[in-house]
């Protein structure tokens, strides 16, 4: 199926085309363990089954289950965490439907406010779904209140809440995420542009979280926050050996793919993975963040 061109307007004219992921993944240099976890990737279309809500700064071109396989037997990974994006908002239709087809090797993280019925947090479990979204970067989003409220009643199940914001800007990162009742894990490394340094107060309260215990990290997304143009990023390696050296056991691994609305050129994935081998040389190490850390978090 042909893609839309990037910037062309979807049927509901609201957001543009975003650019669609590089059809040829090549290999990575080294080999993926076994039962390997990209614990960040999306699904999405087609839009006339699953229609995108009108808040929203981006349209993605179909991202199918089917390619996204084809993209697993090229990196080498056997797991997945199927991430709700934003522009779906609290419709959780895609997700349990590809959930409900992917196989015993999938989790999901969900997008709910704190109204959402026991009946819906129930039959999101069910469907293997153990954390909940908020989004502070993209519009479409929930507010905080409602991550704090919904942290008490998803505790039981052995939930996690999901972050996708800037720790260079969210204010009072540490005292809110230390406050509430479940773990959290950030994604994209904290989302804080790459030159501001590891001694930004951002950076530092994360460093802080996570050898606190109660906060993972996601080594993903160094093309969203690099200064430079093209794979491999340089400016993003200390940042993720920083984000390693404070807390091994909590740090995870995923492709964010299909690479929504960027503002660099569309990387490759092989070239992308091949990067987690620079950012962790150790083997052992590596393949905790691969297999053993998301297996705990996710509970595979």
């Amino acid at each position: 199926m042909s893609q839309p061109a990037t910037g062309s307007l979807p049927p509901d004219g609201i957001a543009p085309y975003c650019a669609a992921p590089d059809p040829a993944p090549r290999r990575p240099g080294f080999a993926l363990p076994p039962l390997a976890c990209d614990s960040h990737m999306h699904l999405f279309g087609p839009i006339g089954r699953y229609p995108y809500q009108q808040e929203r700064s981006y349209t993605p071109p179909d991202a199918p289950l089917e390619s996204y396989r084809a993209l697993m037997a090229a990196l080498g990974h056997q797991r997945h965490v199927l991430v709700q994006p934003s522009v779906y908002g609290t419709d959780n239709s895609k997700l349990l439907d590809s959930l409900a087809v992917a196989g015993p090797g999938v989790r999901g993280v969900a997008v709910i406010d704190a109204g959402a019925s026991d009946a819906l947090i129930e039959r999101l479990h069910q469907a293997g779904v153990r954390g909940a979204r908020f989004n502070f970067v993209f519009p479409g989003g929930v507010p905080f209140s409602d991550a704090e409220r919904l942290a008490e009643r998803v505790a039981p199940l052995g939930w996690h809440l999901d972050f996708l914001l800037d720790v260079s800007t969210f204010e009072e990162l540490e005292r809110r995420l230390s406050a509430l009742a479940v773990p959290s894990v950030l994604a994209h490394m904290g989302h804080a542009p790459a030159r501001h340094g590891l001694g930004h107060p951002g950076m530092q309260a994360l460093l802080r979280l996570l050898r606190g215990g109660r906060t993972w990290v996601k080594l993903t997304g160094g093309e969203r926050f690099t200064g430079e143009t093209a794979a491999p990023y340089g400016d993003v390696v200390a940042v993720a050996r920083a984000l390693v050296a404070a807390a091994p056991e909590r740090c995870l691994w995923g492709t964010d793919w299909p690479h929504v609305q960027l503002k660099v050129p569309m990387p490759n994935d092989g070239v992308l993975l091949d990067q987690l081998a620079t950012w962790v040389p150790d083997v052992e190490t590596r393949r905790a963040i691969l297999v053993d850390n998301p297996a705990r978090l996710y509970g595979f």
